[in-house]
């Protein structure tokens, strides 16, 4: 649901940037979290349960205070991830599960600052989802 991985924490080989790709420039922000999604769909990733590193956040130029919505960018990184054709079906459905999470959180931010727009674009693709959803569900 959030980024849970961080870029000065993992080491990759190489050949894992040529096969998905590196970071994802079109986006403003969480293109992290859209490179992760895409190496997670594809390979094993292990987790040292062992403390080798300290984040500070916080930080005034940090890019999650320079936008609003930032589940925005994480709902791109999904329905990236859905258009490939990639993932299995409990993929999909894990990755359908959460985007539809992300887009309720935003629709209902949209709520309350009576954002129009982005209450219809929301209501829209959680309605096209759901639809997605259910088909995936269903064998």
């Amino acid at each position: 649901p959030l980024c849970a991985i961080s870029p000065s924490s993992v080491l990759i080989h190489r050949s894992v940037f040529e096969d998905v790709g590196g970071f994802d420039e079109q986006l403003p922000a969480c293109e992290d979290y859209d490179l992760w999604l895409r190496i997670c769909a594809s390979y094993p990733v292990l987790f040292v349960d062992d403390l080798l590193l300290k984040k500070h956040g916080g930080h005034v130029d940090q890019l999650s205070r320079k936008f609003w919505g930032m589940d925005r960018f994480r709902v791109l990184a999904m329905e990236k991830m859905i258009r490939t054709g990639s993932l299995g079906t409990h993929q999909q459905v894990a990755t359908l599960r959460v985007l539809l999470c992300k887009l309720r959180i935003l629709l209902n931010g949209a709520r309350k600052r009576n954002n129009i727009q982005v209450m219809q674009e929301c209501a829209q693709k959680i309605a096209s989802y759901e639809e997605v959803a259910l088909k995936v569900a269903t064998p």
